[in-house]
């Protein structure tokens, strides 16, 4: 492991589907730059496993754990309040809960639909609403949301998942505009080709008589250590460390935008 970087000491951080992926890595990642960061997701069994390698790493004491579900308002409310007064108020949110599903759009219901959209976008929604008050009390705080390549470029069979991160984009950019007065920042990331739970599943929830021929496009250009389902991808920590910068004082002039990392898949 590198030596730890201290440009996040004394920060206060808020970070949603911390319990795997890209969510726990940048959860580890922003403690190990000194940062006290709430972990908040769903699975408590993710949440756990999140804590043992915080602890392993010596961070574990800047981590506090809580189970919240960010397509449940009342969930929201409460694990954000208690995020706020566990860590004595806040200084960055991080929305990396999400959740992918595949199906031909023609055969997409709306109970699938709703479920997609509800978790990412309006769970996203919900997540930044609770926590605006506590972030706005600081003259700069910082919000980072997760789009995905998919908001901008065609993926096959992903129409609800594309749709819900496209908004994602569009809201953050509202936000970006409506608090810059008040020293807030919104910024999103658009991760794609990066190895995750949600990645190793979706070949299984790839319709069967998909045309896998469109998903060549989908390819990053740089070679990446990390495989999985025969495609290139990079660790989840290369989306951390971007996420990293974008909260601390390096990420002073960055708002309203988005960062694609994708080993140059979309180039």
């Amino acid at each position: 492991m590198q030596a730890a970087m201290t440009r996040l000491e004394g920060k206060r951080i808020l970070v949603t589907g911390a319990a795997s992926g890209i969510g726990q890595a940048t959860a580890l990642r922003l403690l190990d730059e000194g940062a006290a960061v709430v972990g908040a997701d769903v699975a408590a069994d993710g949440l756990a496993k999140t804590q043992a390698r915080a602890d392993e790493n010596g961070t574990g004491d800047r981590l506090t754990t809580r189970e919240m579900n960010v397509a449940d308002e009342r969930s929201v409310i409460d694990g954000v309040s208690w995020a706020v007064e566990t860590l004595g108020g806040l200084d960055s949110l991080v929305n990396a809960a999400g959740v992918l599903r595949a199906a031909h759009t023609h055969e997409t219901s709306l109970e699938l639909w709703s479920q997609i959209v509800g978790i990412n976008l309006t769970g996203t929604f919900l997540v930044v609403r609770e926590a605006l008050p506590a972030l706005l009390a600081n003259a700069r705080s910082a919000v980072v949301n997760f789009s995905s390549t998919s908001a901008s470029f065609a993926h096959p069979y992903m129409a609800a998942y594309a749709a819900s991160k496209g908004g994602i984009q569009a809201f953050t950019h509202s936000l970006a505009l409506e608090y810059a007065r008040e020293g807030l920042r919104a910024v999103c990331v658009a991760p794609g080709s990066i190895k995750s739970g949600i990645t190793d599943a979706t070949g299984g929830l790839i319709p069967k008589d998909a045309d896998w021929s469109l998903f060549s496009r989908l390819m990053p250009i740089l070679p990446t250590t990390v495989e999985s389902s025969g495609t290139g991808m990079a660790d989840p920590s290369v989306v951390a460390g971007v996420i990293a910068m974008l909260v601390s004082e390096d990420g002073a002039f960055i708002t309203g935008t988005e960062i694609r990392i994708d080993g140059g898949t979309h180039a």
